[in-house]
């Protein structure tokens, strides 16, 4: 994991097209632009999709 350090309106750009943006500061909680072209998906972690493998196994622990 790369970790990188960024102040207020500073920017991380990733492959030259997707730019991420810090655009506010507060206490313990950061705001993230993200500016990314149309066909690349953008989610946060706790909704992501599920892959079909995953799907296949949650069915089957809740019909366990």
């Amino acid at each position: 994991m790369l970790v990188l350090s960024r102040k207020l309106n500073e920017k991380i750009v990733i492959d030259g097209n997707i730019v991420i943006t810090v655009v506010k500061i507060d206490r313990n909680q950061v705001r993230l632009g993200i500016e990314a072209p149309g066909q690349i998906p953008v989610y946060r972690e706790e909704i992501l999709p599920l892959t079909r493998t995953e799907k296949e196994e949650t069915e089957l622990a809740i019909c366990s």
